[in-house]
C-alpha cells in the first residue's frame, strides 16, 4: 500500500505556506459565529479557499475539537465512476500544516464488512473533495493533533438503497460522541458547462432562482428525511455533488433516533452563498452551504 498523500492541490486550490494558509483559515474562523454546536456532523463546500473559504468557515466554527477524536470524511467522487464507497489506501494525509493520520482500526473493520472498494492514491490525489476538507481540520484541531485521526471515505453514485445500507454501517460510529463526520458537498451547479440550467422565472433573476432551488434542498435536508431529499433530486435534478455523501448522512441519522435516549438531533444550516450571480443564460455559478448537526 501506499503510505502518504501528498497535499495535491495546495498551491493551486489554496495556499502551499503553512503561516500563510493558517492566517487565512484564522480569518474565516474568527468571522463566523459559533451559533449551532458543538457539531457531530457538518456539510461543509469543497471548492478553491477564494470561492468557498468564508463559507466552510461557518461550518468549522461549530466543532468542539476537545471533544473529537475520529473524523470521517465524505466526498463525492468527481472522475471516476463508482457505485460504491472506496476506502484510502494510504496511511497519511499531508497538509501545509501538519500531516492527519488514518484511522487504521476503523479503517480494517469497515474492510471487512465486504462492501469497500479501495480508491488508489492516484485517484486519491486527482480528487478534491475530500483534501478541501483537510487544511480546515488541521486547523480547528490544531491543539489536538496528536490526539485524532481521520476516516475518509469516497463516495460514488449510489441508489437510495446503497445510501442507506452505507448509512447502517456507519451508524455505530457516529452514535460515538467523540466522533465527527465531515460531509463534503458543493450545492448547485448552473450553466451551460453543467449541463444545468433550471429556471423557475417567477423568483426573478437566475441566481435568485438557484438560490430559492438550493433554498428549498437545504430546508429538507433540515428535515432530516431521505425519503424527501431524494424526492427532491428526481423532481429538479438539483446539480448538488455532494448529494450521495447527505444521503449517507440522512439514513445513518434516521438509524441513530432510536439510540438518542431522548435526545433530538437537529440540523441547521448557517451560510449560503454563490460563486458569481448568474444574470443570463450564458452566464455560471456554484452554490456553497455550511451547515450543523448538533444532538440536544
Amino acid at each position: 500500500m501506499a503510505f502518504t498523500r501528498r497535499a495535491s492541490h495546495a498551491g493551486s486550490w489554496y495556499a502551499d505556506n503553512g503561516s500563510e494558509l493558517r492566517k487565512q483559515l484564522d480569518d474565516w474562523l474568527s468571522a463566523a459565529d459559533l451559533s449551532h454546536g458543538p457539531a457531530r456532523a457538518i456539510i461543509a463546500p469543497h471548492a478553491g479557499y477564494s470561492y468557498c473559504g468564508e463559507c466552510a468557515g461557518f461550518a468549522y466554527r461549530q466543532i468542539s475539537p476537545v471533544v473529537v477524536r475520529r473524523i470521517f470524511i465524505l466526498g463525492p467522487s468527481h472522475h471516476v465512476r463508482l457505485t460504491s464507497c472506496a476506502l484510502s489506501s494510504v496511511s497519511v494525509y499531508q497538509t501545509p500544516l501538519y500531516d492527519l493520520h488514518i484511522d487504521q482500526k476503523v479503517r480494517k473493520e469497515l474492510e471487512e464488512t465486504g462492501h469497500f472498494d479501495w480508491m488508489d492514491v492516484n485517484t486519491d490525489e486527482e480528487e478534491h473533495s475530500i483534501e478541501m476538507q483537510l487544511p480546515f481540520i488541521a486547523k480547528v484541531m490544531e491543539e489536538f493533533k496528536d490526539s485524532f485521526t481521520i476516516i475518509p471515505i469516497l463516495v460514488g453514485s449510489l441508489s437510495p438503497e446503497k445510501e442507506a445500507l452505507y448509512g447502517r454501517l456507519l451508524a455505530p460510529y457516529m452514535a460515538d460522541p467523540q466522533a465527527l463526520f465531515i460531509i463534503s458537498s458543493d450545492f448547485c451547479h448552473w450553466g451551460q458547462r453543467f449541463r444545468y440550467i433550471y429556471y423557475d422565472r417567477s423568483c426573478g433573476p437566475i441566481h435568485r432562482s438557484i438560490q430559492n432551488l438550493d433554498k428549498m434542498g437545504m430546508n429538507i435536508i433540515e428535515t432530516l428525511n431521505p425519503a424527501m431529499f431524494t424526492d427532491y433530486l428526481k423532481k429538479y435534478g438539483n446539480t448538488i455533488c455532494g448529494r450521495h455523501p447527505i444521503g449517507i448522512l440522512l439514513q445513518l441519522i434516521n438509524c441513530l433516533k432510536g439510540r438518542t435516549n431522548g435526545h433530538r438531533m437537529n440540523l441547521k444550516f448557517l451560510k449560503y452563498a454563490q460563486s458569481s450571480q448568474c444574470n443570463n443564460m450564458n452566464d455560471s455559478s456554484v452554490s456553497y452551504a455550511s451547515a450543523s448537526l448538533v444532538v440536544e
